[in-house]
């Protein structure tokens, strides 16, 4: 017959012994943690005024290559894989802003584009800021005026164009003031006076 006191030195053994093969574990596991954090989810920033500067210069160049009719220059701010969607609402690539470019015989076309607000997101930007495009219209010359959302990825440590929209702001004409309606203004929440109230409960 088994004593209970002589199982009671044992199992203090079998237990010290695991006991100290599991620690080690445990301390090469927090190191490993320690060493290699859980990667943070990127944060969308709002860049300074460094930033906004920078890819001015790159705006510029967009804009030089239009007004000078620059095939190379143009393509070198446009990727291949660009989405451009005018204020009218067309859709073109590249190619297509290229071959505009080169086959247009507006000799009036100028751009200028203005950066307001740059976000970096790694490896792709935001810009958004403000345009003015002069070119011949129906009615004669124009200058279209509006804003723009352009989005650029880095490529082999430059950054091109893959996405641009632009919206055109109505200018009113001077002295001609259209009332606005409720469907212009997409927030637009209606706000009822006392007497328009008093009349619904009736």
């Amino acid at each position: 017959m088994i004593e209970r006191g002589s199982l009671v030195f044992p199992m203090i053994r079998i237990a010290a012994c695991c006991l100290a093969l599991l620690l080690p574990t445990f301390a090469i596991a927090q190191n490993t943690l320690a060493a290699n954090p859980t990667p943070a989810t990127p944060v969308v920033t709002s860049v300074d005024s460094a930033a906004v500067a920078d890819f001015q210069k790159i705006e510029d160049a967009w804009s030089t290559a239009i007004n000078a009719r620059d095939q190379y220059g143009l393509e070198l701010v446009l990727s291949p894989l660009l989405v451009d969607v005018s204020a009218e609402g067309n859709v073109t690539t590249r190619n297509q802003q290229v071959a505009d470019l080169i086959s247009t015989d507006d000799k009036t076309l100028h751009l200028d584009q203005r950066v307001v607000t740059i976000r970096l997101l790694g490896d792709t930007a935001v810009a958004n800021g403000t345009y003015v495009l002069h070119h011949k219209a129906s009615s004669g010359s124009v200058d279209e005026k509006g804003v723009f959302t352009h989005v650029f990825e880095r490529t082999h440590g430059n950054w091109r164009c893959i996405n641009s929209q632009r919206t055109s702001l109505r200018e009113d004409t001077p002295g001609k003031h259209k009332k606005q309606s409720a469907s212009e203004m997409p927030f637009h929440i209606p706000i009822f006076s006392k007497s328009e109230k008093e009349k619904d409960q009736n």
